[in-house]
């Protein structure tokens, strides 16, 4: 327009090149010097910083600070704190021509998107809170600024802060009685097979007979009557256990999802409280997929850096995103042992455990045979037992482990079908129903 302008002697022309080509340059300078000078900061973080626990049914705060530092006002700039999509939205499921709506894990409660003017030195926040409806690991943030131009030429898109991770731990319900026993003789429980008598547990005294050994013989009893007696003693065994969560997506079909899952989740951890209030060995196994492993090898990257400003916005929506499929097939595998610390340990891994479609039940079994702990009962929870399942326990039973299931199914005609073959090879079974059932369950595997 300025060359023909010129050539024609036409100044209006000339007039509006020079009118463009200032609003270009302007714009793209403020666009530019508004993105700089617009920070964020997330305040009113916890004291271990990037990362905390709650538990399920918390509301936990979330406070964004924006700043602008620069000395221009500015006009617009839109702040948003990503959530991923599968924690916050409403699902809709057809099953059977039913159809049900299925809550995500996270309810958020406010605003997390604000549209703001800021003069210089200005600071405006974004409040609003997350309300933890399941246990899990969730990424709050990163936070995206956009602003630009007020002609709406430019775009300029930034990182503002890093995410904050949240881990729900689960509900730990309590153990009414746990009595499962290992193969491991002389322990705190009295079990009913006679493998080796324990000499600290004395049930009682009868008149001594040959075949008596006579480290047995109750001399007070014996002085007493003037025949010799012997003392009897009950039977006990260690109930140290490795926790074997089956999270495989084969064996926990959709249908029944997230229910089902939490409630093994709650089941294990809850046999692990027990176990450690108990002063007992326990571990825990699962062919889970962790969450945490996979934000660090999946989610975010922490790129603050200004330029192809849409895939800076697409890459921090990515990071917030969960992938359908995931080939790491490294099981979870927290090795036998005591304490408190040991217990949070096995708490938050089952806080973010996923399903997964990496090991089956018996390959993950096969993977792992020889850094499970033979002194303590497997305890293998899981929904399905398919032939596979079944043979892989079978042949553990036939090893030499004590091995125990916990089904969790639904109805009981699910729980007989499924323990049927089970309980033909002599491996106990037990019903995990739903969450009133888990204080008993460990009490029904020995009544069994």
């Amino acid at each position: 327009m300025l060359v023909l302008g010129m050539i024609a002697g036409a100044g209006l022309w000339m007039v509006a090149a020079v009118a463009v080509a200032m609003v270009i340059g302007i714009g793209a300078f403020v666009s530019t010097q508004w993105s700089i000078s617009v920070i964020a900061v997330r305040e009113e973080l916890p004291e271990q910083g990037r990362d905390m626990e709650v538990l399920v049914g918390s509301r936990v705060p979330v406070c964004v600070a924006v700043t602008n530092t620069g000395r221009l006002p500015v006009a617009w700039v839109l702040a948003e704190d990503l959530l991923p999509r599968a924690a916050v939205d409403e699902i809709k499921e057809t099953d059977d021509l039913v159809s049900r709506t299925r809550m995500g894990p996270l309810t958020v409660e406010g605003a997390r998107l604000a549209v703001l003017a800021l003069l210089p030195g200005q600071t405006k926040h974004l409040r609003y809170s997350v309300h933890c409806r399941r246990r899990g690991y969730f990424q709050i943030g990163p936070t995206v600024l956009e602003t630009g131009d007020p002609a709406g030429m430019f775009r300029r898109y930034r990182l503002g802060t890093p995410p904050l991770f949240i881990t729900v731990l689960p509900r730990i319900e309590l153990i009414s009685n746990y009595e499962i026993g290992s193969r491991r003789p002389m322990g705190e429980i009295r079990i009913r097979a006679n493998v080796m008598p324990d000499p600290t547990r004395i049930r009682g005294i009868r008149q001594w007979q040959i075949g008596d050994p006579m480290r047995s013989v109750h001399w007070a009893a014996t002085a007493r009557t003037g025949t010799l007696h012997t003392k009897i003693y009950e039977p006990s065994s260690v109930i140290g256990a490795t926790i074997v969560v089956d999270l495989h997506v084969s064996t926990n079909p959709d249908r029944n999802e997230p229910l089902r899952t939490d409630l093994s989740v709650t089941a294990a951890v809850s046999i692990a409280a027990a176990l450690h209030e108990a002063g007992e060995p326990f571990g825990m196994a699962t062919n889970g997929r962790d969450a945490a492993d996979r934000v660090r090898t999946e989610g975010f990257r922490g790129d603050h850096r200004i330029g192809d400003h849409f895939a800076v916005r697409q890459a921090a929506g990515d990071a917030t995103a969960m992938r359908r499929k995931s080939d790491r097939l490294r099981p979870v595998l927290i090795e036998v042992d005591r304490g408190p610390e040991h217990l949070k340990e096995i708490t938050r891994t089952l806080a973010r455990i996923e399903r997964t479609d990496g090991l089956t039940l018996p390959e993950f079994l096969i993977d792992t045979e020889p850094r499970l702990s033979m002194e303590t009962t497997l305890l293998v929870i899981l929904q399905e037992a398919p032939p596979e399942t079944v043979a892989s326990l079978v042949g553990l039973s036939r090893r030499g482990w004590a091995v125990a299931v916990v089904l969790n199914a639904i109805s009981i005609d699910d729980f007989t079908r499924l323990a049927a073959p089970l309980l033909a090879e002599r491996i106990h079974v037990s019903h995990l129903m739903d969450q009133d059932s888990v204080r008993d369950v460990c009490r029904e595997q020995v009544s069994r």
